[in-house]
């Protein structure tokens, strides 16, 4: 995700929470000149996401925090483990911290989610399912749920609208409810660097989309029977990808059916937050100046 995006959602995210007044209780207790530091806690096991963008929360309200990150981006933490030290002005410390958790504990349930996604297909002898993520990302927060989806050992699908040809069901419904019509059309007038991509609900669809020239089908919301019949007519065709009513528990079966990709709309729309705290370990004010008599 480019570093201007990053910016520009971080100083959204801090003015809905700061408004124009600040942080008026911390203002209230803590002297301007009070230094501290902090500590960024993992209080159960997880998959870490969002931690450079956790830093740059609290650099972006000051330069001079100092933030040492214990831990990094995909790795796994135990029950209770310490992730991020940070020091610098208290009030500063205080004001970004929920901005900074809502971040970091929305990202880490991404990977997380994934790295279970991953994790249950990982003794699958001779699959070669990947895991993808979708379009489904609350608004802002596209680039770095798919960095998310990265950091559990996820495959990212396509970003936008604007770097891969996928044909719905409302686009073949456009071109007058063709299959054919509609990749005759993505193939004369899309780009020439991509994949061409179609979504179908039937084996009849399946069928129509191989002949034309899919070069990957998605499989929407089919069971496993299903599913079973469309490897054995595409036949190493096409690649295949599965969309709809997919769960952990149901991942080892499509991977042993032979499909190329799981889409998981779930790893960004439903992924829970998870449980990190940002404790205050060290508080100094700065000394006091007597009046002069």
């Amino acid at each position: 995700m480019r570093d201007h995006f990053i910016e520009r959602l971080i100083d959204l995210a801090l003015d809905e929470d700061l408004g124009s007044a600040g942080d008026v209780t911390s203002d209230a207790l803590v002297p301007a000149a009070s230094r501290g530091r902090a500590e960024l806690w993992a209080k159960e096991e997880m998959t870490l996401s969002g931690l450079h963008v956790f830093a740059q929360v609290f650099h972006r309200l000051d330069p001079s925090v100092q933030v040492e990150l214990v831990l990094g981006d995909g790795e796994r933490t135990g029950k209770r483990e310490l992730v991020a030290k940070l020091e610098g002005p208290l009030r500063v410390l205080l004001g970004g911290e929920r901005t900074a958790l809502n971040l970091v504990q929305r990202l880490s349930g991404i990977a997380t989610m994934t790295a279970n996604a991953v994790a249950a297909i990982k003794h699958v002898k001779g699959t070669k399912l990947q895991i993808l993520d979708t379009r489904k990302t609350t608004p802002g927060l596209r680039g770095l749920s798919k960095a998310a989806v990265r950091h559990g050992g996820g495959t990212n699908h396509r970003v936008g609208l604007f770097d891969g040809v996928l044909i719905k069901d409302n686009h073949i419904a456009a071109v007058g409810g063709s299959v054919r019509e509609a990749l005759l059309r993505a193939r004369k007038n899309a780009p020439r660097l991509v994949k061409i991509e179609i979504e179908v609900t039937s084996l009849e669809q399946l069928d129509e989309a191989i002949d034309a020239g899919a070069d990957i089908v998605m499989l929407d919301n089919m069971d496993d029977a299903q599913v079973s019949a469309a490897v054995k007519r595409a036949n190493g065709r096409c690649e295949l990808e599965v969309s709809g009513g997919v769960t952990l528990e149901r991942l080892p079966v499509l991977a042993k059916l032979g499909v190329d990709f799981v889409s998981m709309g779930a790893l960004t729309h439903s992924a829970r937050a998870m449980d990190l705290s940002l404790e205050i370990v060290a508080a100094k004010e700065a000394p006091r100046v007597k009046p002069r008599r």
